[in-house]
């Protein structure tokens, strides 16, 4: 299958994948499914076009290796982690494998379908957009000194707690670090501002 807006569901729930398969094609996509990651790689090739939505917890092969598996294999099929085990060391390891995004269970069908979207222009393009990092450099310029120090201690994945006992503040002051810094970043979530920062920044 080769249609350009097929949606691959590699889940080993068999509810997600039916529930999943139904809301997508009342969206007008085109589903394959899998129940493991190692079904995906028999049926993989380099001609597969669309995107992928890969969960991260399955028996045997896990979602983010399987992902490392197909990126070194060149292939480009925009990938969409989903998981109802959401962290920040998920995220940053699934968007260092150059995820689209880092979507968390149960899936809000609109956030679903904006996602999808975006993969499938970004199938489309297949090229990264440099008007995207300018405005995040933008964004990011506007940071001071210790809001930058405090979103470098988010992105490695450090608690509030830990944040405070490294830069010698307390926890009151690094949720207003923290607050105006994802204000500024516009970054929705910690996963988004990880994407972020992966895609646009120092990486």
């Amino acid at each position: 299958m080769s249609t350009d807006n097929t949606v691959y569901i590699v889940d080993d729930d068999a509810a997600v994948r039916d529930a999943l398969g139904l809301l997508l094609s009342l969206n007008g996509y085109r589903t394959a499914f899998f129940a493991d990651a190692e079904a995906f790689l028999q049926g993989w090739s380099p001609a597969l076009r669309g995107c992928m939505l890969l969960d991260i917890r399955m028996p045997g092969m896990d979602g983010l290796t399987l992902q490392k598996i197909l990126r070194d294999r060149g292939c480009r099929l925009p990938v969409l982690v989903i998981t109802g085990h959401g962290d920040v060391d998920s995220a940053r390891e699934a968007f260092r494998a150059q995820a689209v995004d880092f979507l968390e269970k149960p899936l809000q069908e609109a956030q679903l379908v904006r996602a999808i979207e975006e993969a499938l222009k970004r199938q489309a393009s297949d090229v990264r957009a440099s008007p995207a990092q300018a405005d995040y450099a933008r964004r990011h310029a506007s940071l001071t000194p210790r809001e930058g120090e405090v979103m470098t201690l988010v992105v490695a994945g450090r608690h509030n707690r830990e944040i405070a006992r490294d830069l010698g503040i307390s926890v009151r002051t690094v949720e207003v670090h923290k607050a105006r810094m994802m204000e500024k970043l516009q970054a929705a979530s910690v996963a988004d501002l990880v994407r972020q920062h992966l895609q646009y920044g120092s990486g």
